[in-house]
């Protein structure tokens, strides 16, 4: 009994949260957590911000508009003289030295355009474009995984609930065991030991029981908190028969180059070379043009006057001690940190792959071998309680097929879950969505 009972704490082991009280299907709880999850609103604002950063690189195709103003009363010679010239009030009889309280209202504004920047705004422009599609692709990896924890969720309440069906059986069947032993011992047909060996067993079964409706509450918790929601207490209701796991089929392809992950690292390895060239286009010239208005208002000399200004200005970078190298040798460096990344992460992907695929054959083989044990074991237990009930069967040997029937049941029980899982796990390993749509 105690493999028994340890297959129980196995089954249990997947389980945490609680929903109201209304049926659930997979479809259904798939589309609230990526709704509600706080994993996938964080993927989400990720992607917003990404999209941020192409709307600042987009920034350099378009003119840079300022406008200033400012008011200022002075008796500072140079000020006051160069506030007198603007408002067009100069006179010849003016004292340079002391030209007295002279106040100045400016209004202006500047028109500035970049006409060449050495290419890092195009490859800035690139790298953001790389990083949002990044950031997409990073959001689908995390809808693919929240999608997968649903379904195991989901699978896991099956799996509880099941399990604690199997162990209610086992109870029910030694209660009728130590109904016939009491009569027989009653009857002075059976020993004292014989009996209290079956109440012990009932006991101990009914102990596996309670830990059962244990786990199966946990699991329905679970469920409520991969979904992103409050827990309410409330039981949590799955269709019995849904048709998203009629949908769940075997991949016809093992080709996992459309996996999120890997195009999200070969997006990033592109905004790295662009992020390269950036820093190598520092050692290029920037040519900017401009233009500007402004107009000058004063009260003391009662006069105004307004200016323009246009032109075009060249910059260059002679030397600025190796800052520029440094930046290119770093860009360098993360190239080839996210290149060997990417490397990695498809070595892992396809060990990933061949993992959950040898995983499936082994569930399958195992729900296969384990349905068979179940009818065996039945048979066995409905023998075994027919000759204790004859007086042809000893306690010890009767306990044992009620053992082996209940290991059998939740070992089916187990093996038919992670069929389901496995098949679910395939898939996202495959880049595939982990629950195809109807």
């Amino acid at each position: 009994m105690s493999s028994a009972r340890s297959l129980l704490f196995a089954a249990s082991l997947f389980v945490p949260a609680a929903l109201p009280a209304e049926t659930w299907t997979l479809d259904r709880a798939v589309a609230t957590a990526l709704e509600q999850s706080p994993d996938a609103r964080v993927a989400r604002a990720r992607a917003d911000g990404a999209q941020a950063l192409v709307q600042q690189a987009q920034s350099a195709w378009l003119p840079q508009v300022f406008l200033s103003g400012r008011y200022t009363d002075t008796n500072s010679p140079m000020m006051a003289f160069g506030s007198i010239l603007n408002q067009r009030a100069f006179n010849f009889g003016l004292d340079f030295n002391r030209p007295g309280r002279i106040d100045n209202l400016n209004a202006t504004g500047t028109v500035a355009y970049n006409l060449y920047a050495g290419g890092r705004a195009t490859a800035g422009r690139t790298a953001a474009r790389a990083g949002a599609e990044a950031a997409d692709l990073d959001l689908r990896t995390a809808h693919h995984r929240l999608a997968a924890e649903v379904v195991r969720a989901a699978l896991n309440i099956r799996k509880a609930r099941e399990a604690v069906a199997a162990v209610q059986g086992g109870v029910q069947a030694y209660e009728a065991a130590v109904s016939a032993a009491r009569h027989r011992f009653e009857a002075g047909q059976l020993l004292k030991a014989d009996l209290l060996s079956l109440e012990v067993q009932l006991a101990q079964t009914r102990e596996s029981l309670s830990s059962a409706r244990h786990g199966a509450a946990l699991a329905a918790r679970a469920f409520q908190f991969v979904l992103g929601l409050e827990s309410t207490g409330d039981s949590v209701e799955l269709l019995d028969d849904d048709p998203a796991l009629a949908r769940l089929t075997l991949p016809d392809t093992g080709d996992f180059s459309q996996r999120p992950e890997l195009l999200g690292l070969q997006a990033r390895v592109r905004a790295a070379e662009a992020m390269v060239e950036s820093a190598r286009g520092a050692r290029r010239p920037t040519v900017n043009a401009f233009a500007s208005y402004q107009y000058d208002q004063g009260w003391k000399t009662d006069s105004h006057g307004d200016s323009w200004l246009a032109g075009l200005s060249v910059d260059l970078n002679i030397f600025d001690g190796g800052q520029t190298a440094g930046k290119i040798r770093q860009s360098s460096a993360g190239l080839a940190e996210v290149k060997a990344m990417l490397h990695k992460a498809t070595l892992g992907i396809s060990l990933e792959v061949e993992q959950a695929r040898l995983a499936h054959l082994d569930a399958v083989e195992r729900l296969t071998v384990s349905a068979r044990t179940v009818e065996q074991a039945e048979e066995s237990a409905a023998l075994s309680r027919a000759r204790f009930e004859k007086e042809a069967l000893l306690t010890a040997d009767l306990i044992g097929a009620e053992s082996r029937l209940l290991e059998a049941r939740l070992r089916r029980t187990v093996a038919a879950a992670d069929e389901r899982l496995a098949l679910v796990e395939l898939r996202r390993a495959l880049g595939l969505t982990p629950l195809p749509q109807p």
